[in-house]
């Protein structure tokens, strides 16, 4: 189990970009696969993108690919999430979350959880 801290969220405007951090505490990071959710008013929360341990496989919802990008740094136990050409459907807020099991993660059943940064898309 690892502490994650969200940043990066803020208001934009559609077609803008946002990079979102999610700064991990803990010794096993490297080893654990990392992911971002988001949860709009109203509605539940869902996967966003997931990120493999070491990088190598990724995930991204429908509705983001080709517009997010996830990515780690595991020397600086920081996850991103690049957000380009944004809309204002996806203002939500937006959680980090961990897991050692990288399908656990793209599901959504994972250990850890940040407590979120808002994203806010202006139209």
């Amino acid at each position: 189990q690892v502490q994650l801290v969200e940043s990066g969220g803020g208001l934009v405007q559609a077609g803008g970009s946002l990079r979102l951090s999610c700064a991990a505490s803990g010794r096993t990071f490297s080893n654990y696969a990392m992911g971002w959710f988001r949860q709009a008013p109203g509605k539940e929360r869902h996967s966003v993108a997931a990120i493999s341990w070491s990088g190598s496989s990724t995930y991204y919802a429908d509705s983001v690919k080709g517009r997010f990008t996830i990515s780690r740094d595991n020397a600086k136990n920081t996850v991103y999430l690049q957000m380009n050409s944004l809309k204002p459907e996806d203002t939500a807020v937006y959680y980090c979350a961990a897991d050692g099991n990288y399908a656990r993660v793209v599901r959504g059943t994972v250990v850890s959880w940040g407590q979120g940064t808002q994203v806010t898309v202006s139209s």
